[in-house]
């Protein structure tokens, strides 16, 4: 020890915190506070039990710090085990896991006991790795315990830590016997666990042109790549609105693999030049580290199309060797036959997508507008003619159009011309469907709507909407499914709380609002000023008897969209064709409006 009592030594420390800790509190704040105690009690018995001493049991967080690295890990294991047995009867949405990282390094110690610097900061990194009940530890750790704790160690590879110059091994630690398996997701969570078959995301391709107008050009090619590998029954693709959200982002591919759930992650660069364009792309095992497949394509320009079969055809037969050829060759989809006009058309379908949030009908004009653009240049694109069909749906649900009948009748038409120039075109199928369901035509539609998930079942977009309609339509456990197994194609999918307010719409038409409410509440955190996530939390909320705050979530619903509001107060719910969904929704919205007695729900729950 210094005079000024402070000294640096080397110490194991050990990090952990609650996964979901917020979640817990805003569903059952006492609840947590006492598991939270409980918890604190095993945590202190272990960490002193082996010679262990706790420094800080700030919030949700436990810090300790022990003389050796064997003590560290065998308190971990002990509380774990400890809180596996604490929480064994308490149901799955309620239980308190925590995650742990144990990191072998220098502190600096002063002599009140407290302690900093860099080994306290990469132990929190650590824990940030671990699963929820889970251990995660550095190689030094490893090396330094092997063979002296009974344990399984599993490689998790190198990871880039902040804090840490170099990418580091860890590893996930499980005590002997323990089946390490993740417990099931919460309502409206997503189990990021490796699929049971090859799993890969396509990170936006970098545009290197120096043209801030060639990044739709890029971003397109960079989809395409997607949409083709997505045809692939074999193959578990992310969807692009969750690999597109690294755009422009320098990004470790381990740290994007872990986020997304995926084993192989693909990146790559455009540069255009000319009537000449140069493609680079190689395909990464994020687990190891390893690049499996890098390649350089030089073309001109009118052969772009040609370049971006070769290299899916590469990409696949890099992660999937024995796909067969007829396989490979239903990958090849019509493309538009002018790129200017795909250019502008995905800068219509940019402003397809915002409106349907927070848009009006001044966006929904605008996008329609960019589509016609597209399709005057190039009447056979089809990504303008999906995105005035999209668009044309939005008018017509959210009753924004000049007039409703012109907007169906003008979106089915150009999703049929989509359809007729390729007749694989999952997306047009999708729109033409939910067009004929809401005119009445609902079997129609429904067939459209799973013809385009079989074109396409890797497509987040068509899954989740097939599940919703399925929902509506007097299935909801199937939709149920449908849409929960969407939100895992897609976890970081901007549009996730479209998908969460679908998914709490299936829980309202199973009468399980506690998920509803849960799932829902999700899709308001992540979008508040979107008024269809508002409208299912006041309905689940109803559901659950919390009449008073569903009253206070229907104020904002209404100041948010008073027109929708009144349209299904007065019973118009142009999405569902059980008449008992209809009856219960109606209801409900009418008692949190305060036109209804709250007793006339019971007879409906």
């Amino acid at each position: 020890m210094s005079d000024t009592g402070v000294r640096q030594r080397l110490a194991a420390i050990l990090a952990a915190d609650v996964a979901g800790y917020s979640r817990l509190m805003a569903a059952d704040e006492r609840g947590t506070v006492d598991a939270l105690d409980a918890a604190r009690k095993v945590f202190r018995t272990q960490i002193e039990s082996s010679q262990g001493r706790v420094i800080d049991m700030a919030g949700d967080s436990v810090l300790a710090v022990f003389e050796t690295a064997t003590g560290a890990v065998s308190a971990a294991l002990a509380v774990q085990l400890d809180l596996k047995t604490l929480i064994a009867g308490v149901p799955e949405d309620r239980r308190m896991r925590f995650r742990i990282g144990v990191h072998l390094g220098d502190v600096i110690e002063k002599a009140d006991g407290t302690i900093y610097g860099d080994g306290v900061n990469i132990a929190a990194r650590l824990e940030g790795l671990a699963e929820p009940g889970g251990l995660t530890i550095f190689d030094s750790v490893h090396n330094a315990v092997r063979g002296k704790v009974t344990a399984t160690f599993v490689d998790q590879g190198e990871q880039q830590v902040k804090n840490i110059p170099h990418p580091v091994r860890a590893f996930a630690v499980c005590a002997a016997g323990d089946s390490a398996i993740k417990p099931p997701p919460a309502a409206g969570e997503i189990d990021l666990s490796l699929p049971d078959k090859p799993s890969i995301a396509v990170l936006s391709f970098a545009n290197l042109s120096g043209d801030p107008e060639q990044e739709y050009f890029t971003d397109g090619i960079s989809e395409d790549i997607i949409t083709e590998l997505s045809r692939f029954h074999s193959l578990f693709v992310i969807a692009r609105n969750s690999s597109f959200t690294y755009k422009g982002r320098s990004v470790d591919v381990r740290i994007v693999a872990k986020e997304l759930g995926v084993r192989y992650v693909v990146e790559g660069s455009i540069r255009r030049a000319g009537n000449r364009i140069r493609v680079t792309a190689q395909l990464i095992d994020a687990l190891t580290g390893n690049h499996i497949w890098a390649e350089k394509f030089d073309r001109v320009l009118e052969d772009i199309f040609a370049v971006q079969e070769e290299v899916t055809r590469a990409i696949v037969a890099a992660i999937a060797p024995h796909i067969e050829t007829s396989e490979m060759e239903r990958s090849r989809g019509v493309r538009p036959g002018s790129l200017s006009a795909y250019e502008v058309a995905m800068r219509g379908w940019a402003v397809a997508q915002n409106a349907f949030g927070e848009g009006d009908r001044a966006s929904r004009d605008e996008a329609l507008r960019l589509a016609r653009e597209a399709l005057a240049i190039d009447p056979r694109c089809g990504a303008a003619l999906r995105t005035l069909a999209y668009t044309q749906f939005q008018h017509f649900y959210f009753n924004t159009a000049a007039s409703a009948a012109e907007a169906r009748n003008d979106g089915i038409d150009a999703a049929t011309r989509a359809i007729a120039i390729d007749s694989g075109d999952n997306v047009a199928h999708l729109w033409k469907g939910f067009l004929l369901f809401l005119s009445g035509q609902q079997d129609v539609g429904l067939t459209d709507v799973r013809r385009a998930h079989e074109l396409n079942p890797n497509d987040a977009l068509t899954l989740a909407h097939l599940g919703f309609l399925e929902a509506m339509s007097g299935e909801p456990h199937k939709g149920i499914e449908h849409v929960s197994h969407a939100c895992r194609l897609s976890p970081r999918d901007p549009s996730r709380s479209m998908f969460l307010t679908l998914l709490g719409l299936a829980y309202f038409a199973a009468s399980d609002y506690v998920k509803g409410a849960e799932t829902a509440q999700r899709a308001v955190s992540e979008a508040p000023r979107m008024p269809v996530p508002r409208m299912c939390l006041v309905m689940n909320r109803v559901g659950l008897g919390e009449i008073d705050r569903a009253r206070a979530d229907f104020q904002i619903l209404n100041g948010l969209a008073p027109e929708l509001v009144q349209t299904r107060i007065a019973g118009e719910w142009p999405l569902s064709v059980v008449p008992e969904y209809k009856r219960r929704a109606t209801t409900f919205m009418r008692i949190a409006a305060g036109l209804e007695d709250p007793n006339a729900a019971e007879a409906l729950r």
